[in-house]
């Protein structure tokens, strides 16, 4: 559950214009965004760009097939943090609850599968996690729903 904590200047999402972004799509422009909002009084708020992909994907789900692919500097999510190659080719919505739990999911991990997640259950095709230099393959870690 999220909690009420203040943590300065950093903002939250809270409307996503998504018909001019489609319009944009649609005439072949490719938007561009960066991790900085504002709080409509002039102060520029810093984001969490993966929670600004995740609402923009989600936003534009209800008329385009989407994928997010959320990157970073590893080659996706990994079964051991200290081994970069222990990479783990796909992870569940209920494997995430458990590594949570278990304390092998941890740190900035956890806001970056949240939001994988929750894209998936708003909309989203396709979710995966991967490290910057390998965003045209499918590689990394492809996030699934779990279904019980």
């Amino acid at each position: 559950p999220e909690k009420d904590i203040n943590y300065g200047f950093a903002g939250d999402i809270d409307n996503i214009i998504s018909d001019l972004i489609a319009n944009l799509l649609n005439l072949d422009i490719t938007p561009v965004f960066c991790a900085l909002t504002h709080d409509h009084d002039g102060q520029l708020l810093n984001t969490n760009a993966d929670t600004i992909a995740t609402a923009v994907a989600i936003a534009l789900s209800a008329e385009f097939e989407v994928s997010l692919i959320l990157s970073f500097e590893k080659k996706g999510v990994l079964e051991d943090a200290e081994n970069d190659e222990s990479g783990i080719p796909g992870l569940s919505s209920s494997d995430f609850a458990r590594g949570k739990i278990e304390g092998s999911i941890v740190g900035g991990m956890i806001p970056k599968l949240t939001n994988g997640f929750k894209a998936l259950e708003k909309g989203v095709q396709h979710v995966q996690i991967t490290r910057y230099d390998h965003l045209a393959a499918r590689s990394g870690t492809q996030l699934q729903i779990s279904h019980t």
